[in-house]
């Protein structure tokens, strides 16, 4: 087992366990019932495990309903121990403050059941709202003003999605749903900023016939993200060129007059083939001066040696923590917010919130989007 899978499941055992000794507390029952529990979180606990197996003896319709059921309860009970923990967070403050006051706050506690009641209520109601706000896909519009813009040409349309996740969750309807979005937009350009497909691959007939539907003028470009790893990365990338995208792994690609487009692999790649983090500073030292230049990046970083040679990175990855407050996690990692990131040498980044979602098809305060970039001659980068 990988590190990142142990420390994965030690964390999620941990939170199932935080769980049963809450619930311990609040409510009184026998030994039959604990049993009861205890297997049922044993069971969600192992649930992306047991989903992967059902794929492999290709029971798809098991795998979607493991799927639906596990990742759902994953999204719950995320919501329910960041409430749950704040409260006890409270609490110990209010330990702390009799400590030191040598006062009684006995009124200020919750009980256990309230303790327990009010986290698992929060949970529910934003676990349903979540399921509704991950389906209500957003059309963010930014326009970015440069004097390497043609003025002749007026505008250049760029429509970018990222992290949309096709596999077992998000499937035929949500695409189309996106895909009538990136078409009302009538994009010059269409980029996908890694992760358009994810760990599930199964099942993913017809979805490329879907995107070969839409035609920008100048084409359609991808990088990839860590799920293309995940998911098989040669399987990964001929369904991405089924789709009709050209797949920008340590290249450019230059629209005469126009742009010119770059794009990196995932550094989890990195692991697994012969690319490296120096390819992409050799790519910006061949980025054309006098024309504007996009760099594809799935995670939100600039690296230090690329910091002016190019005018537009689109990025993606970290969804803005897709259920609140884990965006105060990522931002740890990952110091940006979500949509534009202004930096020196009037360079730009730009961060998506995401088209689709990863695990839990739920998202909280981190609504979907398709991206609209309008690129227009003028004062600026």
């Amino acid at each position: 087992m990988s590190l990142f899978l142990l420390t994965f499941f030690l964390i999620y055992g941990g939170t199932h366990l935080y769980f049963f000794f809450k619930i311990k507390a609040a409510v009184s029952f026998g030994m039959a019932a604990s049993l009861g529990l205890g297997f049922f979180l044993l069971v969600m606990m192992l649930a992306p495990i047991l989903v992967r197996v059902l794929e492999k003896e290709e029971m798809e319709s098991s795998a979607r309903l493991m799927a639906y059921t596990g990742y759902l309860w994953m999204g719950f009970l995320f919501l329910f121990f960041s409430f749950s923990l704040a409260l006890d967070v409270y609490h110990g403050f209010l330990h702390v403050a009799e400590y030191i006051s040598h006062r009684g706050f006995t009124p200020f506690f919750l009980s256990n059941r309230s303790a327990f009641v009010i986290p698992f209520a929060w949970g529910i109601v934003t676990a349903v709202y979540g399921y509704f706000e991950a389906r209500d896909i957003r059309t963010e519009r930014i326009v970015l003003a440069s004097p390497k813009i043609p003025q002749a040409h007026g505008k250049l349309t760029i429509v970018q999605i990222s992290d949309v996740h096709l596999g077992l969750i998000v499937r035929r309807e949500r695409l189309q749903t996106i895909l009538n979005k990136v078409k009302e937009a009538s994009p010059d350009l269409l980029v996908s900023t890694g992760d358009l497909v994810d760990g599930q691959i199964n099942g993913l007939k017809g979805l490329a016939e879907l995107l070969q539907d839409v035609r920008p003028r100048y084409g359609k470009f991808a990088i990839t993200g860590n799920h293309e790893l995940y998911a098989g990365l040669s399987h990964s990338l001929e369904f991405m060129q089924s789709a009709g995208f050209r797949i920008l792994r340590g290249e450019e690609v230059t629209v005469p007059g126009l742009v010119t487009i770059a794009g990196v692999d995932d550094p989890v790649i990195e692991r697994f083939s012969e690319s490296s983090s120096e390819e992409e500073q050799q790519l910006m030292n061949q980025f054309p001066k006098d024309t504007y230049s996009i760099l594809l990046k799935h995670r939100p970083a600039i690296a230090a040696g690329s910091m002016g040679r190019f005018n537009l990175q689109l990025s993606g990855h970290v969804h803005k923590g897709q259920l609140f407050p884990f965006n105060l996690v990522t931002y740890l990692f990952y110091p940006v917010k979500a949509g534009i990131n202004q930096y020196p040498s009037n360079m730009v980044l730009y961060v998506s919130r995401g088209t689709g979602t990863w695990g839990p098809p739920i998202r909280f305060l981190a609504p979907p989007e398709v991206t609209i970039i309008e690129l227009v001659h003028g004062p600026g980068n």
